[in-house]
């Protein structure tokens, strides 16, 4: 069967727990390495590292894990660029029944050292840029957190610190219940919060990727961050179901696309701010790319003319899937079987219920605006050490249901496809209307000299709040403010006008591609 009749078949793998047997993924990769000891795990720049490999170095980090005072149900912290070393680590502390928090990088010295201290991390693992990095600050750990250097450095280095031996003081049984990661939001909103994913959640999502045809075949090229959320989305099953993964630690569209025609990789999972600059590489028809079979977007929204162009000029099926870390539910645009409903963000998930919620959480007539809310059984255990916040996150039906909030403003049409307007916290309230910059957005981005725009909400004595433009013009274009202002305003509504508009050469993105909203704001 074809992956695209597959596809049209929405099984229901996540909607019932029970259905399959509990695993963990440690134990799956120990099965590859007894079944398939010399077939390819991982390729990591000149390194090809097979199950055999990879199994003794996860047993071999669990040992050393368990040598430095660690037990079950601790965690780690790694803060790094994507790395064989890095993904050992990760395999190893989950091997060991230890949750791992993946920090990123990009963050401040500071931001990391409370996400260190709020994961109660008894170990962080570095690279040596954020080793050279954090030593330039006031970064200091805590006492009693040991930092080992995943390269080589001055500090105690990830070899000199592995044990040789694959024996391990105690074989953990892991619960599906306990932490498998904690996941910090990006931050564009504030403060990062440590969201809490259980090995269960994990499981069951792993269960639903054979449907896409994740096999032993499998060639996953990840050119996403290890700390991401989207990336745990398509590398898992990978080592799931003993495929091989393929890590490109810095995103570059040439080299992206020499990797894939050498490795004939079959599935990527990427974001919106990569496909657009894979879809206008100057060379991109020239590579072979037959060997993609599905191609995943998340993370951020994608346009109906990129979602277009994917599909026809990339071979293979292009799905796009929309959630959020914290879990709750996915819909899924299967975009090549509804090129009518590029619009939209697809329908839900079987077993995947969504609701819409007006500002008192009541539930809104269908067809009507509001905020998303979903509920599955993949959803996380909750905020680490923020109870609070995790009640914040939740709204619960009138059968005592959970579900998470997304913050999204949308609205499911007759299809039952949902259409997407905007953040909650982007909406703009301008004279008591509701104005959403995305609309804004889409009409800036069909002008000739328009690249990319974001529209956010400038504070206003006599409104409240007005929309505000920031313009990424295209290469050579010869155009003033005003003229893009005048035209704008005159494709919009009203309560839509832009009462001002900036050039800027280029958008500040989240390390997956969203756009720093409250960063503009600032600027502004």
């Amino acid at each position: 069967m074809s992956i695209s009749a597959n596809l049209s078949m929405a099984p229901n793998a996540q909607s019932d727990p029970e259905a399959f047997a509990f695993s963990d993924l440690p134990t799956l990769i120990s099965i590859s390495a007894k079944e398939r000891p010399s077939s390819t795990a991982v390729v990591a720049g000149v390194l090809r590292i097979d199950y055999a490999n990879l199994n003794a170095q996860m047993l071999k980090v669990a040992a050393s894990l368990q040598r430095a005072g660690l037990h079950a149900q601790d965690c780690i912290a790694i803060c790094a660029e994507s790395s064989y070393a890095y993904l050992s680590v990760f395999l190893g502390a989950l091997h060991a029944g230890i949750s791992v928090a993946p920090l990123s990088p990009s963050a401040t010295a500071g931001q990391i050292l409370a996400m260190v201290k709020d994961s109660n991390a008894k170990l962080l693992f570095v690279d040596e840029s954020t080793s050279v990095a954090l030593a330039a600050s006031d970064f200091s750990l805590p006492k009693e957190v040991d930092l080992i250097q995943l390269g080589d450095g001055e500090e105690k280095t990830f070899n000199q610190w592995l044990v040789r031996t694959t024996d391990l003081a105690d074989n953990v049984s892991i619960s599906p219940d306990w932490a498998f990661n904690i996941i910090y939001s990006s931050g564009t909103t504030g403060t990062p919060k440590g969201i809490v994913h259980s090995h269960q959640m994990r499981w069951l999502q792993m269960q639903y990727m054979p449907h896409f045809g994740y096999t032993s075949k499998t060639v996953t090229l990840i050119a996403t961050p290890l700390y991401s959320n989207t990336t745990m989305t398509a590398l898992l099953p990978t080592l799931a179901f003993g495929g091989c993964v393929v890590l490109l630690p810095k995103f570059e569209a040439g080299v992206y696309l020499e990797l894939a025609q050498r490795e004939h990789v079959t599935h990527a999972m990427l974001v919106p701010v990569q496909y657009q600059r894979l879809m206008s590489y100057p060379n991109f028809g020239k590579y072979n790319l037959d060997s993609f079979l599905v191609k995943f977007s998340t993370s951020a929204p994608l346009s109906a003319e990129l979602k277009s162009d994917i599909v026809a000029r990339w071979p293979g099926a292009f799905v796009e899937f929309y959630g959020m870390t914290e879990g709750g539910g996915t819909c899924m645009l299967v975009s090549h079987l509804h090129p009518n409903k590029f619009h939209t963000v697809g329908k839900p998930v079987d077993g995947h219920d969504f609701r819409v919620i007006d500002e008192q959480g009541a539930e809104v007539p269908k067809g009507a605006v509001g905020e998303i809310v979903g509920r599955s059984a993949t959803m996380m255990m909750g905020y680490h050490n923020q109870p609070g916040k995790t009640t914040e996150a939740e709204w619960t039906n009138a059968q005592g249901q959970r579900y998470i909030r997304t913050g999204d403003v949308g609205r499911f049409d007759e299809d039952g496809f949902l259409i997407l307007l905007d953040r909650r916290k982007d909406m703009i309230i301008s004279g008591g209307f509701n104005v959403y910059p995305s609309d804004i957005e889409s009409v800036l981005r069909k002008h000739l000299s328009v690249q990319d725009a974001a529209v956010v909400g400038a504070p206003s004595v006599d409104w409240g709040e007005v929309p505000v433009a920031f313009v990424v013009l295209k290469e050579a274009a010869n155009i003033s403010t005003d003229e893009i202002l005048e035209w704008t305003n005159s494709q919009v509504g009203k309560t839509q006008r832009l009462k001002g508009l900036r050039f800027i050469n280029e958008l500040p993105l989240s390390p997956i591609g969203k756009v720093l909203k409250r960063e503009l704001r600032d600027r502004w």
